[in-house]
Order: C-alpha cells, then structure tokens, then sequence
C-alpha cells in the first residue's frame, strides 16, 4: 500500500537530511508569507493539528482580539527550495480558523478550492484550465521614497534606452529602442542566461515551463510561460514562479517587478490568461462555432465581457493596474473577443487545430493580481455566461486601436481607474456568490481595503509630476 502524502513527505526529509520545512501562505492582497520550523517539529500529526500564528498581523485578516489562527500544510505541494542555505523543503498551506477548524473565508487559497468545487457541482465540467502569462522587469537599481515633503522613483537597466548616452567605460550600446524589445538576440538580448537559470530552478521545483523570451519593452522586460494546469494548481505554480524569478534575480544582483506599469511611455507588463473548461479528460472549449468554438466556449467568452468591469476589481486590483490599461500600448481596454487578434479583451489563439489547445485569451489581466482571487473569479464569470447562456455578441476582426470613434462608441470599454473596477464589483458580484466561492464579506473586505490602503492614500499625495505641470501656477 503506497504512503500518505503525510509520510512521503516525512521520509523524503529523512531520506534527504532536510534540517528546516518552510510554511508559506497568501495573504489577501496577493504576497506569500512564511516561517520555518525544524524538521523535529513536523510529525504526521502536524498536517491535522496545524501550526499556530498571528492573524491580526496579515494585511485584510483579524482584529487583535481574534488574532490565533491556524496554517495546516497541504502534503502534496513539497518542493525544495534552491534559496535557502541549509536544506530546507517549503509547503504551501491552508489558513483555518482554530476553534472550528474550518477553513478560513478569506484564505484566497480556500476560495480557490471552493471554485473548483463548485465546478464539479454544476455538472458543466469537472476541471478548468488555467495558462498564465506573467510579464515582468528585470532592473539593475531601484530606487523609491516618498514623505510630506518629497517623492520620487528611479529605477535602471543596462537595456534601458535612456542610457544609450551613458558613460558605462564602455557603453557596448544594443540598447533595444522603445516597444522593439521583442525577440532580439544576444547581445541585444542581455537576459537571456539569466531567464535560463530561471527557467532551470522552475523545472526542478517540479513546474513544466514552455518558452521564455524578452518582451516589447526597452529596460529588461521578460516573459516566462508556465503549461497551463488546473486552477488551484495553476495559482500554486504561479505563486512558485514569482518566488523563483525574484529570488534568481536577486542570486544574480538584479531585482524584478511585477508591477503593471512601471516604466512611462513603454508597454507595460500583462498576464495574459488562458482558460478553457473540460470534462472527464475531453475539451469543452471546440466546436463548430467561431474560430473554431463550441457553442459553451462562446457563452464563457459571453460572461467574461459582462461582468468584465467587475472581474477586474480582482484581476487588475492596483491603482498602478490603469497606467496600463490605456489605448495604444497593447494593453486591450475594449470589451471585445476575436481569433488572433491581440488588440481585443478576448483573444481566440489560432496556434493549433488540435480540440485540446482550444481555449480563450482573456488580456486585461495583470501579474500584480493574487491568483487564487483571480482565476476564481474569471471561472465564475465564465460559468455566469455558461449558465445563463449570455450571447457574447459578434467578434469584432479589426485593430480596435485604428477603429474611428464612430467605430467605437459601441464597444465597451475597461474601467479606467481601481475605483471605478471597484465600484462594478459593489455593483456586480452575484455571480462570484454562487456555491459560496465567494463571500459578501469577502467583497466588503476587498472593497474596503483597496479603497483604504491604496486609493486613498494615493490621491492625498502630490503626484511629482503635478509639480511639472502646476509649480508656476
């Protein structure tokens, strides 16, 4: 009789002389936490009984006087971790309440799961797909402060093209220009063993990698792509990508962001993601409708658009998120879907024939967005459209970015700021409730919080570049 994954774990740390287990966990607003304890401190019990910790200390958890609060490790998800000195194995975990010992309603990972559970409970399919396109920086030098009397950023890479004038002693140039950063070759491309390494640690922590490539922008803009998996896993490895990149980044002298829109008048970073719904190992997704869709695969696409201006409360849940969303730099801010066409919301990629690669392109998203929250919430939107059989309308097969204002006056368009995403999902969240995968507190929360920590913090500072348009007034 094979082990419990319990036991497997234990015996790989004995097997291995592992000396620390490392416990990670997501908060709310989308940042792995962590501690470690001793190997002689995990035992069988430990993946029921659980580990102690401070809730009251995690961002959009409890209150002091509710603070304890259990992590309870999930066996399965074990990896190595290359970052750490001594041999260490790290474990993703699920949050729980200690006197109930029921998961905790804001562990994004709990939503996670009660997404794919309530999946299999509608009977449309028993597994949803997720593919992932995180874009991230790679800089040299970051620099940031802010206080009542200042505020300012600089961040650097040696790709940058504002440092084609540079005194560098010497300055070899093959600075890529602005928006031509796609695929250049070494020495153009000066990431590409650094990707490599990253890619390397991916494929030994366990997660299949697919391509990596530079991306559009000057200043060490990147992409590594992650084969799709289903939705817990895909947020787990997305989580695990994110922890590698930085940490290989960091290994190397460099430092990597996941900001949406850190560099102005370039294109900013997306996470583009791919979905696609199955059932018993057979695609739902192909058809003989559209680009070649199933007549399921249309209504998702129906339900994304519908309830888009909420979705991306989740989806693209920074303020920085809008610097992105904005006509012109890739970034798709109109409503639509279409086959191959990357200027539209929704894309159909036309790559394959083959029935398993059919699958929809939502574009809006960012990788600023905590993954659990989501991929949940995409799913849900998709299963709105599935069940209510909301008709997407007609593609829309042109560059939307050349169309007239004419053209144009019909297309939806994207919130253009976090508030106004926020204010659609007060407005609009009855299809995240259903199978309680969401909550009306967890809404309130998420609301409450951005609006809290981030918005308003953000309009009473002056901007710096206020100072450029308004000093002489």
């Amino acid at each position: 009789m094979a082990n419990s994954p319990a036991l497997n774990v234990l015996s790989y740390i004995k097997t291995n002389k592992i000396q620390f287990v490392d416990f990670k966990f997501m908060d709310f607003p989308g940042q792995w936490q962590h501690f470690s304890v001793p190997v002689n401190q995990l035992n069988e019990d430990s993946f029921e009984d659980g580990f102690g910790f401070d809730g009251s200390s995690i961002r959009g958890w409890k209150h002091i006087h509710e603070s304890d609060m259990l992590i309870i490790p999930d066996a399965t998800t074990m990896f190595l971790d290359p970052f750490i000195t001594l041999p260490t194995i790290s474990k993703i975990c699920d949050v729980y309440e200690p006197a109930t010992k029921e998961k905790y309603s804001r562990c994004p990972r709990n939503i996670a799961q009660k997404a794919e559970a309530y999946l299999k409970s509608t009977g449309i399919a028993d597994t949803a797909y997720f593919g992932p396109e995180a874009e991230f920086f790679v800089f040299d030098d970051v620099r940031f402060d802010s206080g009542p009397n200042f505020s300012f950023y600089s961040v650097d890479s040696i790709e940058g093209k504002w440092n084609s004038g540079r005194k560098e002693d010497p300055n070899l140039g093959y600075k890529p220009r602005y928006k031509e950063a796609y695929f250049p070759v070494p020495p153009t491309d000066k990431l590409n063993d650094l990707r490599n390494e990253m890619v390397v640690n991916l494929m030994n922590m366990g997660i299949e990698v697919e391509t990596q490539h530079h991306e559009v922008a000057s200043g060490g803009q990147c992409e590594i792509d992650l084969r799709f998996a289903p939705l817990l896993k895909a947020a787990d490895q997305l989580l695990m990508f994110k922890y590698v990149v930085k940490n290989t980044a960091k290994k190397n002298g460099k430092t990597v962001t996941y900001m949406p829109k850190p560099i102005f008048g370039d294109n900013g970073s997306g996470m583009h993601v791919h979905t696609s719904l199955w059932m018993k190992g057979k695609p739902l997704f192909a058809g003989g409708g559209y680009a070649g869709l199933s007549e399921m695969a249309l209504y998702y696409i129906g339900g994304l658009l519908k309830h888009a201006p909420s979705l991306l409360a989740f989806t693209n849940p920074t303020t920085n998120s809008y610097k992105r969303l904005v006509p012109g730099f890739e970034a798709p801010v109109n409503l639509a879907y279409s086959q191959r066409n990357r200027s539209a919301s929704i894309r159909i990629p036309m790559f394959s024939n083959n029935p398993k690669t059919k699958r929809v392109e939502f574009r809006c998203p960012d990788p600023s967005s905590n993954p659990y929250l989501a991929f949940s919430a995409i799913m849900m939107a998709g299963l709105d459209g599935v069940k209510n059989r909301i008709d997407p309308g007609d593609p829309l097969d042109k560059d939307i970015y050349d169309l007239s204002p004419e053209e144009l006056k019909d297309v939806p368009s994207t919130p253009d700021s976090l508030g106004k995403a926020l204010e659609a999902l007060a407005d609009d969240h009855e299809y995240l409730l259903k199978g309680d995968v969401f909550t009306e507190d967890v809404i309130n929360t998420w609301i409450d919080y951005k609006i809290t920590k981030e918005i308003k913090p953000m309009a009473l500072r002056p901007h710096p570049f206020e100072f450029e348009m308004y000093f002489d007034v």
